[in-house]
């Protein structure tokens, strides 16, 4: 098993390696076609909104501070890996390549509550703006992981509707859908060992109701009902994707805007996730003044549902780092380029990027730097125990972005344990891209406008939110 400090894999195999395996399991899907109609595809009015709880996977746990970290570097590393994953086969020349990725490490970091069919079964899923797919696990269930609740039976639902090849929404599935018993049948794999394979079907899911907060009956959203699955669910029951493609769940019910506003990162505590005319930051209360904010959110043509946006430079206090714009860019071929994900526990910057952030550190922190740490990260400092305590100011770090600055303070990209005598920058290298990962979100509402195409944030306390 490779270090948690090395440098992620560049899984550029991804996508040839895994969607060609789609042929062999349609046959093991010969008892899970139920009888079959198509119906409307769902959308919201564009006047609703409703909102949840975000409960972060390793909330109500005993982990101390440090083994949190830790554990979030290990997701992230899974995670980042799978992202960051492109074709470099150019041209593209066939359906499997054209895929050119897939969705994502199936370890989540924030979940949901949710309801699945009439009646209405009520389960808890991950939240991924990394993805398009929703699916939870469905009986029979052929291969399944465990889960907290049942698995879903289609023939107990009243509003349960096998999708037929002939629907648009098989023809968006993405690897692409198969075929069989003319019923749309899916397979997308989220890393080395999780996948989901299942059919294509239309189903009523409920959503809300909490607070303030309408509780919307949302029909005929195309979710996946997996029946032939792997993986770790983070102790949920599938997933919902938040990306930009058009199977994901803000596509499907209309109001195509959603924010969050994550909580302190080492003491995790359910947070809101706001929908729909709810998800406006106008009204967010923010003790610091600061404006809202936007920058607009760039198409990848390689990897079309993930939120790339275009950041031109990075500054540590009032320092402009020396950094090429180059290495932000997306290359010719999908690589490359800067992701906004919920998904990944900390920031991965571009490897000339993060060199240039870690010499600057090292020339304004007094403190030596050290690598034997039990912290999974590349730069540390060793922090003197008592009596010999050495105050270390530090600055903010800003992220550029087009028309926008992202400014965090000390906090949210650096570790400071006493205890252990340690100070960590909580980034990490990349060699393929960048990725800004949610520790580096904490305390930000942030909106992701897709009708707009834009990203806007501002600073909240989102722990009392």
């Amino acid at each position: 098993m490779e270090s948690p400090c090395s440098q992620p894999p560049s899984l550029v195999e991804y996508a040839t390696r895994y969607c060609s395996k789609m042929a062999n399991f349609v046959p093991l899907l010969t008892l899970l076609v139920p009888a079959m109609s198509l119906l409307p595809v769902a959308h919201c009015n564009d006047n609703v909104g409703f909102h949840l709880t975000l409960t972060h996977v390793d909330a109500g746990t005993s982990y101390t501070k440090l083994q949190l970290l830790n554990r979030a570097v290990h997701r992230s590393k899974a995670r980042v890996a799978a992202l960051l994953a492109a074709a470099t086969v150019a041209p593209v020349v066939d359906p499997i390549t054209a895929a050119r990725i897939l969705v994502t490490a199936s370890t989540g970091e924030y979940l949901i509550d949710l309801a699945i069919g009439t009646p209405p079964l009520y389960y808890t899923a991950i939240m991924d703006t990394g993805s398009d797919l929703i699916w939870t696990q469905c009986a029979p269930c052929l291969f399944c992981t465990e889960q907290p609740t049942p698995y879903f039976d289609a023939k107990r639902s009243a509003t349960y509707r096998a999708l037929p090849c002939r629907s648009p929404r098989c023809g968006q599935v993405s690897p692409p859908a198969s075929c069989f018993q003319k019923v749309c049948v899916y397979q997308c794999y989220y890393g080395d060992t999780a996948s989901t394979a299942g059919v294509l079907a239309n189903e009523t899911f409920t959503f809300g109701g909490s607070g303030n907060s309408t509780k919307v009956r949302a029909t005929n959203v195309a979710f996946g009902c997996g029946s032939i699955n792997a993986g770790d669910l983070a102790n949920s029951s599938g997933m919902v994707g938040f990306g930009r493609g058009p199977l994901s769940l803000v596509s499907q019910l209309g109001p195509s805007r959603f924010s969050y506003c994550l909580a302190s990162y080492l003491a995790p505590r359910p947070t809101r996730l706001y929908f729909g005319v709810f998800a406006n930051l106008n009204s967010t209360n923010t003790s610091s003044g600061s404006p809202v904010q936007s920058t607009p959110l760039v198409v990848n043509p390689a990897l079309p549902s993930m939120y790339f946006l275009s950041l031109q430079g990075i500054s540590l206090g009032t320092k402009r780092l020396s950094i090429d714009p180059i290495a932000f860019a997306i290359n010719d071929d999908g690589t490359g380029g800067v992701v906004i994900d919920s998904g990944t526990s900390m920031t991965w910057l571009q490897q000339d990027a993060y060199e240039a952030l870690q010499s600057e550190l090292m020339s304004i922190i007094p403190l030596p730097a050290t690598n034997d740490t039990d912290i999974s990260l590349d730069t540390c400092f060793t922090w003197p125990p008592p009596p010999n305590m050495t105050t270390v100011t530090l600055p903010n770090l800003v992220f550029h972005l087009d028309g926008a600055n992202m400014t965090l303070p000390p906090e949210n990209y650096m570790y400071m344990d006493t205890t252990m005598g340690y100070l960590c920058l909580v980034i990490g290298p990349s060699a393929v891209g960048t990725i800004i990962g949610n520790y580096q979100q904490q305390n930000l509402h942030i909106l992701y406008d897709n009708a707009n195409s834009l990203l806007s944030f501002v600073s909240a306390p989102c722990d009392i939110m």
